[in-house]
């Protein structure tokens, strides 16, 4: 059976006799005795498209065989036409070039092998067994695209078994021939059985998205071609409807927003300041008082402990504080010096509660209505 896929990746169309048709389960698995439809493999999906009337949902490989699972039986000796789904085609084999280019790339410059590698929907991850920071990650970005501006060949061959012997490749382990080698001359020679472009040009734009630690090396998140220009556009989208809203240029958004944030935060401090004042003030209500309970409209968890906090330090027993949250309300009990254990475990059971915390300190949740606490604390 003919690997059309591998003679000219570039075929969109083109005929073939069809071999077998065999019913599985709804569907059906027909060969060819040849093929322009990718079989999924080297980390690269299957190709879609049609054999005449019926859509091929799936391509793999069986031993010497290319399965296409269609939707529609095709009548064996028949001879039809295929048309494989280019943009999906394209966009794989820019994604893989891409990667070929960055390993090759990375693999040159650190010594790094690729160890991990999934094309996703979206990204394309690229394991490495070593470290790379952004920055590193940067300046190899854009040696990629300078091998996509230089619009290098990617030449595919198998070498002969004397060839393949002293021939010197990218590979995660000894492979018997045959062995199929993927070469960007000066970037990378690296074995791999999947679907390429015929130049580097072709793969239009590479772009790393994301470098985080993983294990004891790097995962790399890219996109490549169409995928890097889509991703490029709706960022760019983005930066100029945050360069409208704050009336900064383009380029200068980052300096604009970090300028905000200082602002924010100030306000925060200044808003955390007076909070304290006002609490203290509150407090003043309960100065020598046994035990309190206390109401407080819309307070964060850090708020309410710290109004327990300030209640407790003037009142001479317990001070009980509740904040109205969703079903019911968030509570934070504290006295210095005592044990409020016993009395959060029997608030919570009556109440319909949940939380804890330290002998002095509780903090948690009632599903509860306001006269129940009440009626709970004999007020």
């Amino acid at each position: 059976m003919k690997k059309l896929y591998y003679e000219n990746c570039h075929l969109k169309e083109f005929s073939a006799a069809v071999t077998g048709c065999e019913e599985k389960d709804g569907l059906w698995e027909i060969t060819l005795d040849a093929t322009a439809f990718y079989p999924e493999g080297g980390g690269q999906p299957w190709d879609l498209g049609t054999l005449a009337d019926a859509n091929v949902l799936q391509v793999k490989e069986r031993g010497e065989e290319i399965i296409h699972l269609c939707d529609k039986p095709l009548a064996v000796g028949e001879r039809v036409s295929g048309a494989v789904d280019w943009q999906r085609r394209l966009d794989l084999m820019q994604q893989h070039t891409g990667e070929h280019i960055l390993s090759g790339l990375i693999h040159k410059t650190f010594g790094y092998h690729n160890v991990g590698f999934h094309m996703g929907k979206q990204m394309v991850e690229i394991d490495f067994d070593g470290p790379i920071s952004w920055e590193q990650a940067m300046d190899l970005e854009k040696q990629a695209n300078q091998a996509v501006w230089d619009n290098l060949p990617v030449n595919c061959s198998v070498p002969s078994p004397e060839e393949l012997e002293k021939a010197v490749y990218r590979s995660k382990r000894k492979l018997p021939w045959p062995v199929r080698i993927v070469e960007i001359p000066g970037i990378d020679s690296c074995a791999c059985c999947g679907v390429h472009t015929k130049t580097t040009g072709e793969v239009g734009l590479i772009k790393i998205v994301s470098c985080a630690k993983f294990h004891d090396g790097v995962r790399l998140e890219l996109v490549c071609g169409g995928r890097a220009y889509e991703y490029m556009a709706a960022i760019f989208e983005e930066n100029r409807k945050i360069s409208q809203l704050l009336s900064a240029k383009m380029p200068e958004t980052f300096q604009a927003v970090q300028r905000l944030s200082d602002g924010l935060n100030e306000e925060k401090l200044r808003a955390a300041a007076l909070q304290k004042q006002v609490f203290e003030s509150t407090a003043k209500d309960y100065v020598n008082q046994e035990n309190v309970v206390h109401f407080e409209d819309d307070l964060t968890g850090g708020q309410l402990r710290l109004l327990a906090e300030k209640i407790s330090g003037v009142c001479s027993g317990f001070a009980a504080v509740f904040s109205s949250a969703g079903d019911g309300f968030d509570y934070c009990l504290a006295q210095p010096g005592a044990d409020l254990r016993q009395l959060g475990k029997d608030m919570n059971q009556t109440l319909g509660g949940r939380g804890g915390g330290k002998p002095e300190f509780q903090q948690g949740h009632l599903g509860a209505r306001r006269e129940e606490i009440l009626s709970f604390f004999g007020k």
